[in-house]
């Protein structure tokens, strides 16, 4: 099935609205609603999940724990429709909050949108480098450190990946 560029476009502005909003509310259930009820979703660190509620499952436990509950916007850099396939895929961008120093801590993903009509998805999937997002991660627990704000979930969270804060 094919769907044109106009709906596409706006099943994708629907898509980030809806992320901007989970990220305004602190609830991701809205995310995963995006999705039909028998989608995929690929995510290259955590694996495979199979189902809207397998997708809600994963997505509120990460967005809620550090660094997830750091990540501030999850703007598209840039994106290209594929009207045949009915993909969208993009560059997201996932920008932490000010560790309080000023300093501007993100990674960058691939993610490929299957649309299915009515604004849902039935599937995606994000494409990244694992240590890229870690060392983000690392450096802005660093710099919230010298800044005296590294929260609780922040340092234990990396203690957890082997490193000991200073403080």
């Amino acid at each position: 099935m094919s769907w044109s560029r106009a709906e596409l476009d706006e099943a994708f502005a629907h898509y980030q609205r809806s992320v901007n909003r989970c990220v305004e509310l602190g609830d991701w259930n809205g995310f995963a609603d995006l999705f039909t009820q028998d989608a995929t979703y690929a995510e290259h660190a955590f694996g495979n999940f199979e189902g809207r509620e397998a997708i809600r499952a994963w997505v509120t436990r990460t967005m809620s724990a550090f660094p997830g509950s750091r990540m501030t916007q999850f703007p598209a850099n840039w994106y290209v429709i594929d009207e045949e396939r009915g993909w969208v895929i993009c560059e997201i961008d996932n920008p932490m909050e000010d560790p309080g120093d000023g300093s501007a801590h993100a990674a960058a993903n691939i993610t490929i949108l299957h649309y299915a009509g009515d604004n849902l998805w039935s599937r995606e999937e994000d494409a990244y480098n694992p240590l890229n997002f870690l060392a983000t991660a690392k450096n802005w627990c660093r710099a919230a450190e010298a800044a005296g704000t590294l929260p609780d979930d922040a340092r234990k969270w990396l203690v957890r990946m082997g490193e000991k804060p200073t403080g």
